[in-house]
């Protein structure tokens, strides 16, 4: 028995709540859109609904999560089993459509994020929340936990130059807010017009961490298949910006990171040596590695780097961690390491590293070889700001 009792199973569960979902129903769903058994959303509201269910949406990565990688779109079609049309929301458009929302009473959002600002899951809610300003249109989330827990913030918060889809809301990086309070976020915070509600969860405190909360985890997007990669990746994601491989073709991918050629012994020696100097070691190791990426940046070539290990959950700073090692592998290859300039998540004049930073200044940083004072420095501006407006709008206060 799970300890949280989640926004879907609640639905399910009671009457009143199911009373208020009226006419027609859209749902944003994905593989991850489970309940504490592992029963599918899908089934569920169509058990709970039957008819009235009409649509079906899915966000990146697919309404089946199978598809990999930045910019790889997904089509529309009807289900072969479900008989119902589905959308995505990552092909031709990022936003939905008139004609597909047309009929529709009330879309009900059930996606599991993962604490991220580049993860996209909320950045799809809030082009929902935007394209039905003034719409006699129902957005019913239902809320799942934040699985690297709801109280620590890290990382540079998004400055406006630097908005795209990898990140639309001024916050930061770990932003330590459930999908539920995102809406509320753009809702409350940046006075988006629309009928938003949140079905809360029960159980659920801001201490928790995925391992705390008694629920099963399914992957939420095809690169975090463990609990502990949702921890990593709100560090390790920036490498998607570089040549550094960060594990994609791995089994533990966004949980390593490499290159080849590096001596992995003597490279995660140094690396930790320069971190305890600097006064960052708490709550994580790194351990030397070598991977053999099987598709992506070095397919075929052995990687030598690091695994990142969270060892205590509140005390591990997964983007300070990832920063740092990104200098250092820097310091390593020297000219060799590069940042990259492809298109990324539909920008083509911007770095791929600062639209994930949603800032220029740590790539900046990188390439002097800053100090961790200085990355600390430019990581707390903004965060008395945001932590008043995220005091204002959490529904989830012990």
């Amino acid at each position: 028995m799970s300890k949280v009792v989640i926004g879907l199973e609640r639905l399910v569960n009671e009457k009143s709540l199911q009373d208020s979902v009226k006419g027609n129903i859209g749902y944003l769903c994905h593989s991850a859109s489970i309940d504490s058994q592992f029963n599918s959303g899908v089934l569920l509201l169509q058990k709970l609904f039957g008819s009235r269910l009409k649509k079906l949406f899915g966000p990146q990565h697919g309404f089946v999560t199978d598809v990999q990688d930045n910019m790889v779109e997904t089509t529309h079609y009807l289900h072969p089993y479900f008989k119902i049309p589905v959308y995505s929301l990552y092909s031709e458009t990022r936003t939905p459509t008139d004609e597909m929302l047309e009929g529709l009473d009330t879309l009900i959002v059930d996606l599991q994020d993962v604490g991220t600002r580049v993860y996209t899951y909320i950045s799809t809610l809030s082009l929902l929340m935007e394209k039905c300003q003034g719409k006699d249109l129902k957005i019913l989330v239902l809320d799942r936990p934040n699985p690297v827990g709801g109280e620590m913030i890290e990382g540079t918060i998004l400055k406006p130059d630097f908005k795209s889809f990898v990140g639309r809301y001024p916050i930061p990086q770990r932003h330590s807010l459930t999908v539920g309070e995102v809406g509320l976020y753009g809702k409350n915070i940046l006075k988006t017009d629309c009928n938003l509600e949140v079905i809360k969860m029960n159980g659920w405190n801001r201490s928790m961490y995925w391992q705390d909360t008694g629920l099963p985890w399914v992957l939420p997007s095809p690169n975090l298949p463990t609990p502990e990669g949702a921890i990593t990746f709100a560090g390790t994601v920036l490498f998607e910006g570089t040549n550094i491989s960060e594990g994609r073709g791995t089994t533990r991918p966004l949980e390593v990171a490499g290159y080849p050629g590096i001596e992995s012994f003597s490279f995660c020696e140094n690396v930790l040596k320069h971190f305890h100097e600097e006064g960052l070691s708490e709550g994580f190791n790194l351990r030397p590695v070598i991977f053999l990426p099987t598709f992506q940046k070095h397919q075929g070539k052995n990687c030598g780097g690091v695994h990142v290990h969270p060892l205590i959950n509140h005390k591990f700073k997964s983007w300070s961690v990832s920063q740092m090692l990104c200098r250092e592998f820097k310091r390593e290859l020297g000219s060799e390491f590069q940042f990259h300039d492809k298109p990324y998540e539909y920008e083509f004049h911007k770095l791929a590293i600062d639209l994930i930073n949603g800032t220029d200044e740590v790539s900046r940083w990188v390439n002097k070889l800053g100090s961790f004072a200085e990355l600390q420095e430019m990581e707390s501006r903004g965060y008395d700001k945001f932590l008043n407006e995220k005091s204002n709008i959490i529904i989830y206060n012990n």
